[in-house]
């Protein structure tokens, strides 16, 4: 797998400041081709993602390892490590929206 497979596609839709001082709203739409892993990862807030299609295969420190297919959604809190893989032989195809602070970089790779 080379490392553009290895990451995730991400365009941003929208991002707007929040009524909540120093945070701002990101609409992304993020794929992942089969194959495809994201490293280990934190964001500096919250994030909500619904998979539009496809199976995907979640890591969060902490928690047990989950897949979630088309029509579900998933939660990560602020600053928690975590990573996702597509096992499967079709895209993976998600509407993510982060709830973060202003001026952060949106992905920071963890170890």
């Amino acid at each position: 797998m080379t490392d553009a497979q290895q990451c995730a596609n991400r365009t941003v839709l929208e991002k707007l400041d929040l009524s909540v001082p120093g945070y701002e709203g990101v609409m992304v739409r993020t794929e992942l081709p089969p194959g495809a892993e994201e490293r280990k990862h934190t964001h500096p807030g919250d994030f909500m993602a619904y998979v539009l299609e496809g199976t995907i295969t979640l890591y969060q420190e902490g928690q047990p390892t989950v897949q979630r297919k088309a029509g579900e959604v998933f939660f990560v809190p602020a600053g928690r490590v975590h990573s996702a893989a597509n096992e499967g032989t079709t895209p993976i195809k998600l509407l993510v929206s982060f709830f973060v602070e202003k001026g952060k970089p949106l992905t920071t790779h963890a170890q």
